[in-house]
């Protein structure tokens, strides 16, 4: 159900792309390789590195928040919170140089992008 109503809150912006459904999975997937460099820059201790990925992966979250439409239901406000949930787990991944932070984000944008290829899935049976 949670991902009926996160393909509803995403598939009414209009987008000026191929689809808003590939414009979604492309972020996530962004967030996952920007996050796994992340990951390996801390433990090869490259800051310079480790801090461009994560803020590559705060824009990618940001662009996320402001792409939603809140007239859709509640499911915006949720996505909004669990979107700013993961930036501040970035930031307190650059600031204490935490693998455990970035272990998290990468669990939950793992979840966001397989329940949002199964309801896009979903949507074109």
């Amino acid at each position: 159900m949670r991902s009926n109503l996160a393909y509803s809150a995403y598939s009414q912006n209009n987008v000026s792309i191929e689809s808003s459904e590939k414009l979604i999975k492309m972020l996530y997937e962004g967030i996952l390789r920007f996050v796994s460099q992340a990951k390996r820059s801390i433990e090869e201790n490259d800051i310079e590195k480790k801090t461009y990925w994560i803020n590559r992966t705060t824009a990618i979250f940001s662009e996320l928040i402001n792409s939603l439409n809140y007239d859709g239901g509640q499911i915006a406000h949720y996505l909004s919170g669990l979107y700013v949930h993961q930036i501040k787990s970035l930031t307190e991944a650059n600031m204490y140089n935490d693998v455990s932070k970035l272990e998290e984000v990468l669990s939950v944008t793992k979840e966001l992008l397989q329940a949002w290829r199964d309801e896009t899935d979903y949507a074109v049976d």
